[in-house]
């Protein structure tokens, strides 16, 4: 079954949808600036130029404004699978979507994703992070399900979730050593679980040195 063309944006949802990551830009902003316990939603909406209330139609506190980055960075993934074209294999169309995403936004810059980390891990923001995050591995199934079309939802979940562990490993290793930048280690674990990890399963693998542990393991994207 061929996959559906991306639906296209409406004037109305584009202004929605540009509002909404613009108070989520606002609210990370005041709050890697003041702290999270110094930061009001009135003092996000106002940042934006809009009301409270309309800062409520789009986010039910600032922590779930403030942890949305992660969902919002994924909308364009889901848009890029559904435009792969008819007949690719799914795992290619799957890792062009996903390396794509990442690629717009160039190679991150450590000192600010150190910020980030930071205030993720803090006891205030971790459940909204981890709802972020399932929200992300959702939209991914779903999006994967209705590419292909009449397959079990189990192993759409299933592939979901091994990209998204590919990134947080991915992007883990990049953050806690020096070296290989972050897009060709996602390629190379992406293309590693595509053929069902051989340099694994043959014993082939190099060994590696234990990576420095971090204050928090997973993946901010």
């Amino acid at each position: 079954m061929p996959p559906d063309e991306p639906p296209k944006l409406t004037l109305r949802e584009r202004k929605k949808r540009e509002a909404r990551k613009a108070l989520a830009q606002a609210a990370l902003r005041l709050t890697l600036d003041r702290g999270l316990e110094n930061v009001k939603v009135e003092d996000i909406a106002t940042e934006v130029g809009v009301s409270p209330r309309t800062f409520n139609n789009y986010f039910s506190s600032k922590e779930q404004a403030v942890c949305s980055v992660v969902v919002d960075r994924h909308e364009g993934m889901r848009e890029a699978l559904l435009a792969r074209p008819d007949g690719e294999p799914l795992w290619d169309s799957v890792k062009h979507a996903v390396l794509e995403q990442y690629s717009r936004e160039g190679e991150p810059d450590r000192a600010y994703v150190a910020r980030i980390r930071e205030l993720m891990g803090r006891l205030m923001l971790r459940g909204e992070f981890l709802n972020a995050h399932a929200a992300v591995e959702r939209v991914l199934a779903e999006t994967i399900a209705k590419r292909v079309g009449g397959v079990d939802h189990l192993l759409c979940r299933l592939m979901a979730a091994s990209v998204e562990s590919a990134v947080r490993v991915a992007f883990t290793n990049w953050f806690t050593t020096e070296g290989e930048p972050f897009l060709p280690i996602l390629e190379r674990l992406l293309d590693e679980l595509s053929a069902g990890m051989p340099t694994l399963t043959a014993g082939t693998a190099a060994p590696q040195p234990e990576p420095t542990t971090t204050p928090l393991g997973e993946s901010l994207c």
